[in-house]
C-alpha cells in the first residue's frame, strides 16, 4: 500500500524564503517524506528534475512575477 501527502498548497509570502540562497521563495517541493524544501525560481529550475524523479511535489506560484505591480493580490 502506497500512502502519499497531499502536497501543501498554503500560498507562499515575503516571508518564505529559499532554502538554498534566501531570496524569495515562488515554489514548495514537497517530499514523499513529508518535509518541504521552498526555493527561488533560479534554484526551483536547477533542483526539479532530481526532486521529481523521487517523487517530490511541487507548489509553483512562480506565475506571480508576471503579473503587473499595481494588481490586487486576488487579481494576480
Amino acid at each position: 500500500m502506497t500512502t502519499a501527502l497531499a502536497p501543501n498548497s498554503t500560498a507562499l509570502t515575503a516571508a518564505d524564503r529559499c532554502d538554498r540562497c534566501g531570496a524569495q521563495a515562488y515554489v514548495r517541493a514537497t517530499l514523499l517524506t513529508g518535509g518541504e524544501l521552498l526555493f527561488c525560481v533560479h534554484h526551483a529550475k536547477e533542483h526539479r528534475p532530481a526532486l521529481e524523479a523521487n517523487g517530490a511535489v511541487f507548489h509553483d506560484e512562480s506565475g506571480r512575477l508576471d503579473a503587473p505591480a499595481n494588481a490586487a493580490p486576488d487579481e494576480r
